[in-house]
């Protein structure tokens, strides 16, 4: 009996394969997601990971195997897995395990029109009846199965992005991508095809093995190789994708990593323009600039909890336009409220070649404050410790705490928030002031108690 508890997380399945789950599992997956659904199709789609193409083929078997209808696209980033589904009105299952090392493999779903299928969403009824397959044997298959057949959406995903932003009138740019053997390096040269972009790619060659660095451009040590050939070649801007190509992180002309709240900042102020007065979603560790720049175009700004299930229900309950994560993570109504990196860097593109300025003086405007970025504790008692911070912070005068996402403590000054990890023994700390020298002093003092 496989350890479900072990793969099945909050948003989606991820283990290390075969040890913690192989073909045979993924052909139950796709049985129960076929059930769970009540899908007479689905559409699949898989990234560049030696056992990707295995897992996915096994996971169409069990869904058709109960009638259902399959259409794989093949490789294809998590966002162009989001596009097919949202294009073509199915319930989709994409097979990556994002930035994670080789070893791992997984499964991001969502019903039709890209909508998160999380625990209290679909993925523990999917658990449940996989563990019961598991004992019992695959359910009774239908009585005439269903077809699996092949579609190539790229081209249509990439049409459908450049037609979001309007590039016509950008100047040209020397443009240096680090795909980081991931699926950047498939979805990269057709999206930009016929732009006005000298395009200097990275680590193009699709790689599941990530023979260069990790393909997480959040840890600085992978984007080292990207910083030094924006500065080598004087390019005008870098950008960096993980390995499935759904996070984009970007760099300056100088090299220097451009803030993720500040790029949420500058495409919230974009997609006000189109769409006045609408609201955008930001978690509760973004930057101030964020509900600032939200609220100076003449948006609403919400702010949600830290993830992409909260954000994209958010964003459905609210109908927002936009949302951003501090993690690079970025939410479109007009891509069927799903995060896609790659219309993100467009905008990003369209603001920098729109204009003649720099990256750097043109998102100065969006960069606003000073922040510690996420420092992580490893800590035995996560409940005690920020207990701790907690009474540690409850009589402070002038300071404002909340729990909306672990705990937030909020002054005229600055501001931190502490929260846990959903699946390691760590507490996560961010800082932001209006100094460095406020947020190394609020930093020392929360890590302190933390770390008693």
């Amino acid at each position: 009996m496989p350890d479900l508890s072990q793969i099945v997380k909050a948003y989606d399945v991820r283990g290390v394969v075969p040890d913690q789950w192989d073909e045979s599992l993924a052909e139950l997956f796709g049985a129960a997601f076929a059930r769970v659904t009540g899908a007479t199709a689905i559409v699949t789609g898989h990234d560049m990971r030696p056992s990707s193409p295995a897992l996915a083929r096994a996971f169409a078997r069990g869904a058709a195997a109960l009638g259902t209808q399959v259409t794989e696209i093949g490789l294809c980033s998590t966002d162009q897995l989001y596009f097919a589904s949202g294009h073509l009105d199915l319930p989709g299952a994409m097979f990556t395990a994002s930035h994670n090392p080789a070893q791992y493999n997984g499964i991001k779903m969502c019903r039709a029109g890209a909508a998160p299928v999380g625990q209290d969403t679909g993925l523990a009824e999917i658990r449940a009846l996989v563990e019961e397959w598991a004992t019992t044997g695959a359910p009774a298959p239908a009585a005439t199965p269903g077809a699996i057949d092949q579609r190539d959406v790229l081209a249509d995903y990439a049409a459908h992005l450049r037609s979001l932003v309007d590039l016509g009138g950008s100047r040209p740019l020397k443009v240096v991508v680090d795909a980081g053997n991931g699926m950047g390096g498939h979805t990269v040269p057709t999206v930009f095809e016929g732009l006005p972009f000298d395009l200097v790619p990275m680590y193009f060659e699709l790689d599941g093995t990530f023979p260069n660095h990790e393909a997480n451009p959040l840890d600085p040590r992978n984007i080292v190789d990207l910083q030094a050939r924006v500065r080598e070649t004087g390019a005008d801007i870098g950008l960096a994708f993980d390995g499935d190509a759904d996070r984009c992180f970007v760099v300056d002309e100088r090299g220097e990593p451009v803030s993720p709240s500040a790029i949420t900042a500058l495409v919230a102020a974009r997609e006000l323009a189109k769409h006045p007065g609408g609201t955008v979603i930001h978690n509760c560790i973004t930057s101030w600039s964020v509900p600032e720049v939200v609220k100076e175009n003449g948006g609403t700004p919400v702010r949600t909890r830290v993830g992409h299930s909260f954000i994209k229900a958010e964003m459905a309950r609210s109908g927002a336009i936009f949302g951003g994560e501090h993690s690079a993570h970025y939410y479109f109504r007009d891509f069927w409220n799903a995060d896609t990196g790659m219309l993100a860097a467009l905008h990003v593109l369209a603001a920098l070649g729109g204009q003649d300025g720099t990256l750097s003086q043109l998102v100065a405007q969006y960069d606003r404050y000073a922040a510690s970025g996420e420092i992580n504790s490893t800590v035995a008692d996560q409940a005690g410790r920020a207990a701790a911070v907690k009474a540690a912070y409850a009589d402070l005068e002038g300071a404002e705490l909340d729990e909306l996402d672990g705990l937030t403590v909020t002054t005229a000054d600055w501001w931190f928030n502490l929260r846990p990890s959903n699946t390691e023994p760590l507490l996560r700390l961010n800082v932001e002031a209006r100094d460095a020298g406020t947020v190394t002093r609020v930093r020392d003092e929360v890590l302190a108690i933390v770390r008693a």
